[in-house]
């Protein structure tokens, strides 16, 4: 039955209640025919009852879905919040590998700086070596000249093309 046999049967309860004698001395209260409004009421649960049982389906169908629906929507906002933090994590991991390797740079350049100013302490010290080694040579080779060239002027030797023995540099 559909809504409007539905209300027809509302209708047909109320003229029922509507055309009761009252009750002699009490005017909110009236004879009905008890077997007429209960089969009106009969056929009303008759019409209303499948609709209500369906309509109930729907309902437990719905809040079903809205469950699923919120589970699901939990499970996604669980996982982006599982991507974010595993986002976050990966951009800490870098930002602390990017400081880690900026610190490293850094202990490079140093450690070159005080390699290279250590090269350049020791080449000064073994070229001030070499300077001393050779000056004390130099000294040696013009003392060693100088007596060379004494024992020339002194007339045991004579040098062949006639030169008095004078120095060459």
């Amino acid at each position: 039955m559909d809504q409007s046999g539905v209300m027809e049967l509302i209708e047909e309860l109320q003229i029922l209640l509507e055309d009761a004698k009252p009750v002699f001395g009490k005017s909110n209260l009236a004879q009905v025919d008890k077997d007429s409004a209960l089969d009106i009421l009969d056929d009303i649960k008759d019409a209303v009852g499948p609709q209500l049982a369906q309509s109930r389906q729907i309902v437990r169908e719905r809040q079903s879905l809205l469950d699923d629906a919120e589970a699901e929507a939990d499970q996604i906002i669980k996982d982006a919040q599982d991507q974010a933090e595993t986002i976050a994590s990966k951009q800490e991991i870098v930002r602390i590998a990017k400081q880690q390797a900026e610190q490293i740079s850094a202990d490079a350049r140093d450690m070159e700086r005080q390699t290279r100013a250590g090269a350049e302490d020791y080449a000064d010290e073994v070229l001030g070596h070499v300077e001393q080694s050779l000056g004390s040579l130099l000294d040696n080779v013009r003392r060693n000249r100088d007596r060379v060239n004494s024992g020339a002027l002194g007339g045991s030797s004579s040098n062949s093309n006639g030169s008095s023995g004078s120095s060459r540099s």
